[in-house]
């Protein structure tokens, strides 16, 4: 989904206020929350579309009964260290989750997080909201996903008891190119062929 930086510069409490004025049904566009800036998301592609309802209603079938919840695009997510808030494409939750207060529109502890790329978000993604998603203890893996070629990113948080290579600020980093991968999940204990990910999606040539 792409995004733009508004001009306007709000308190986290006024931010919040300003998003739940807005209903549902309308066309008002969403704003994340970044450094006291509103950025705006704007619509996304047929492509983006695709690939984000695929990843929700595959992870959504694999953890049916599992305790853990799925939410697509909607459900707001704070780094209260850097008192940022973001719409992630994909989230799940495999505790008991934790909201911002008793409206629950803001989860506190997800256990994974995945980004659809854009042109326009594809270097906001990659850096500074992936630096703010690293705050969230709960956090294990980030997934990103090209929607212009076969390629899945994870980034997974090591385990104390990994002596690996790592990149990306102590993160695993592994790449998925090929139609024929699995990504595996393994903090909440499923797979996701890349041929289920990409279904219906038409590269460019």
């Amino acid at each position: 989904m792409a995004a733009h930086a508004a001009q306007t510069r709000l308190t986290p409490e006024e931010y919040i206020a300003f998003e739940r004025k807005a209903s549902p049904d309308s066309e008002i566009v969403r704003y994340e929350y970044l450094n006291g800036e509103l950025i705006a998301m704007s619509g996304a592609s047929r492509e983006h579309n695709l690939i984000t309802g695929n990843i929700f209603g595959e992870l959504r079938n694999l953890l049916k009964g599992s305790g853990c919840e799925t939410y697509a695009s909607d459900m707001r997510v704070s780094s209260p260290l850097t008192s940022s808030y973001f719409y992630p494409d994909v989230v799940v939750v495999c505790e008991e989750p934790r909201f911002e207060d008793d409206v629950f529109d803001i989860l506190l502890n997800p256990v994974t997080l995945v980004e659809v790329l854009s042109p326009s978000t594809e270097a906001y993604d990659r850096g500074e909201k992936f630096g703010h998603y690293r705050h969230l203890a709960s956090l294990q893996e980030y997934i990103l996903v090209s929607q212009d070629k076969a390629l899945v990113e994870r980034y997974r948080r090591p385990k104390k008891h990994e002596t690996v290579s790592i990149t990306a600020k102590d993160w695993i980093f592994t790449a998925f190119q090929a139609l024929e991968d699995i990504l595996p999940l393994t903090a909440i204990e499923c797979e996701l062929p890349l041929q289920e990910i990409y279904e219906r999606v038409t590269f460019p040539d």
